[in-house]
C-alpha cells in the first residue's frame, strides 16, 4: 500500500515538474523569443502593418476602410464622401473621415452567389435585368452609383471593373485596381479643386505592380492614396 502511494506521488511529482517546465518553455520563453524576432526583423508586419500619418496610426494597409459622410436622419446607410477615393463595395468596413473616426465594427462578405437574381435562358442562367434583389440587382445598383458619382462635365465613365461593383470574399479588401482608381480621378479632382493631372499622378505613384513581377494584379491601396490626397489638398490650401 505504502509502495503504491509512493509510486503515485512520484508520478504526480514528475507530471507537475513536466507541466511547469513545458509551461515556462511554451508559454513564456517561446512566445517571447518569437515576439522578439518578429519585432526585430519584421517590426511593421508584427504590429499589424500599421499606417501612420502625422505621427498617429490611422489604419492598417491590410484592412480597407470606408469614406462616408456623417449619417443623416432617416438614412440607413451613409452616403459616400465623394472628395475621397472610394474602396470596393462592402458593408463590413468601419466608417471614417480620413481615418479619424475609423471603427471596424464587423467584417464579412457582402457579395452574393452567381445565381442570385438570375433567370433561366435555355440551359444557362443569365442576369435578370428586372430583378429587384439578388446579385444582379446589387451589381446594377453599384454600376449605376459608379456612373452617377464619377461622371463629370468633361468625363464619361466607360468600362467598369468588376471590383467596383462587387465586394471581396472577406469584405475587407484594402485595394482597388488602377482602372477603378482612374475612373475616380476626375471626380476627386473636381471635388477638391485640383488639376486632373495632379490627381492622376497620385494614382500612378501609388500603384503597386505584381508581386515578384508575375503574381497577382496591379493594385492601389486606397488608404495610402487618400493620405497622399489629403496632403496634396493641404499644400494647395
Amino acid at each position: 500500500m505504502n509502495k503504491s502511494v509512493g509510486n503515485t506521488a512520484r508520478l504526480l511529482g514528475a507530471g507537475l515538474r513536466a507541466l511547469i517546465v513545458l509551461t515556462v518553455i511554451c508559454g513564456v520563453i517561446y512566445p517571447l523569443a518569437v515576439t522578439g524576432v518578429a519585432q526585430a526583423l519584421f517590426n511593421n508586419k508584427a504590429n499589424g502593418s500599421e499606417i501612420k500619418d502625422g505621427g498617429k496610426v490611422v489604419g492598417s494597409e491590410l484592412i480597407g476602410q470606408r469614406y462616408d459622410l456623417p449619417l443623416k436622419k432617416g438614412e440607413e446607410t451613409p452616403a459616400p464622401d465623394l472628395k475621397w477615393f472610394q474602396p470596393r463595395p462592402s458593408n463590413g468596413l468601419g466608417a471614417n473621415s480620413v481615418n479619424t473616426q475609423y471603427k471596424l465594427i464587423l467584417s464579412g462578405a457582402t457579395n452574393l452567389s452567381g445565381d442570385s437574381g438570375s433567370m433561366k435562358k435555355g440551359d444557362s442562367e443569365v442576369c435578370d435585368p428586372k430583378a429587384e434583389e439578388g446579385l444582379c440587382a446589387q451589381v446594377k445598383a453599384a454600376r449605376d452609383a459608379v456612373i452617377k458619382d464619377n461622371e463629370t462635365a468633361d468625363y464619361k465613365v466607360g468600362d467598369i471593373p468588376a471590383e467596383a461593383v462587387t465586394s471581396s470574399g472577406s469584405g475587407l479588401d484594402p485595394h482597388i485596381s488602377p482602372d477603378y482608381a482612374d475612373i475616380q480621378v476626375h471626380r476627386v479632382a473636381e471635388k477638391n479643386g485640383l488639376d486632373v493631372k495632379q490627381v492622376q499622378k497620385l494614382v500612378d505613384d501609388h500603384t503597386d505592380g505584381r508581386i515578384l513581377g508575375f503574381m497577382g494584379e496591379p493594385r492601389v491601396n486606397v488608404l495610402k492614396l487618400n493620405i497622399a490626397l489629403k496632403h496634396l489638398v493641404a499644400e494647395k490650401g
